[in-house]
Formats: structure tokens, sequence, C-alpha cells
């Protein structure tokens, strides 16, 4: 049985049972000042499994250089076999940049001596990307929906821009419904109900307009 393949432990319900290379486990033993990393950790940082010996030095070398005071904050709380939790960057091997989530917990030995520190890694660096995306996307539906919205608006009372959105606002104040909803809702109820003139004058306008 491998090291990857150790008896599920409080760790694992805390992580679940995450991809191969997204989750795995370190220890650091405060006597010898030995590291100890699973195939996965070692993946993170871009080693085949059984490459690489571990040790402070190597860790500080794959922090992102804007991170790494964080890190050596983490660091000396290691080395005094306290927990920790902390998300950073790692650049692996091959230049790739990783955000990880790391959580320690004291070793004790039969007399509750502290001995060292055990935890886990968790690369999020898909789940952030994700997330942003998602984000990204939102925003992106979101000012449609508005811009949509304003445009109906600037037509309806040929006002500006500016002064659209400031209607919408007011009325998202009022009806304690968020801009980009209140947007949606009013288009929705909007569509298709055009008097005939109106829409004649604006099939005249967009079929002569130069």
């Amino acid at each position: 049985m491998g090291e990857d393949d150790e008896v599920p432990s409080d760790l694992d319900f805390i992580v679940g049972h995450g991809e191969a290379q997204r989750v795995g486990r370190f220890r650091y033993w405060l006597g010898e000042q030995r590291w100890e990393w699973s195939d996965a950790v070692a993946r993170m940082h871009g080693y085949e499994p059984g490459t690489v010996e571990p040790n402070t030095q190597l860790l500080l070398q794959h922090k992102h250089p804007e991170d790494r005071p964080q890190v050596a904050e983490v660091l000396d709380r290691v080395m005094l076999g306290e927990p920790f939790s902390s998300r950073h960057r790692i650049i692996d091997t091959t230049g790739q940049v990783h955000w990880v989530i790391v959580v320690g917990d004291r070793m004790l030995d039969d007399t509750g001596v502290p001995t060292g520190t055990a935890g886990f890694y968790v690369d999020v660096t898909d789940v952030l990307q994700a997330d942003v995306s998602a984000a990204v996307s939102e925003v992106a539906e979101s000012r449609a929906v508005i811009e949509q919205a304003k445009g109906v608006l600037m037509v309806a009372y040929g006002i500006s821009a500016a002064r659209a959105f400031d209607i919408l606002v007011w009325r998202s104040q009022e009806t304690n419904v968020k801009v980009r909803d209140l947007a949606a809702r009013f288009l929705e109820a909007f569509t298709g109900r055009l008097p005939s003139e109106v829409l004649s004058d604006l099939d005249h306008t967009l079929l002569t307009v130069t």
C-alpha cells in the first residue's frame, strides 16, 4: 500500500476523496527536521514521486515570490510544531502557478509531546479559475441586460445613458431588487408591447437611416 493509499483518516473526511493530483499529504518531523511528501504533493510541485527529497529550502524556492513572506511565517509555525493554515501560490518545475490550500496540525507522541506537523495540500487552481471565469461571465451578462434596459429608457425618454442608469438604480432601491434582475424583468415585461404606430415608426427609421 503506497503513501497515497492509506486508510482514510480525519483529514480524508475534511477534504473528501479528491483527484489524485489535487489532494496530497505532507509530514514534517521536528527532531530530524525532515519533510515527507505524498506522491500527489510531489506532482503539484512538478516532480515525479521519489525523484526529490523535500526540504525547507526547496519549499521556499517553489513559493511564488509575492507569497514568500507569508509562507515564511507559516514555516515558523511548522518548525515549532504548531497548527496552521495558508492559501498561497506555488510554482512547479515547468513554471506553472498553482493556488494551494495547506493545512497542518501537530503530531504528538504517546506522552503528548509534539513530534512534528502533519497535514494536507489541496490544489484549488481549477476551482479559482472556474470561479473567476464564472464571475467574468456573470458580469458580462449583467452588463448586457443593463445596457439593453438603459437603451430602452434612453430612446423612450430622450435621456443620456447616465440618467437612464440612475432610473434603474432608483427603481432597484425602491423595489429592493438587484439592478441586473430589475433590468431583466423590465425588458421581459416590455418586450412585444410596443404600440403598432411606434413599431411602424421604428421600422421606417430602421429601413431608411443611412
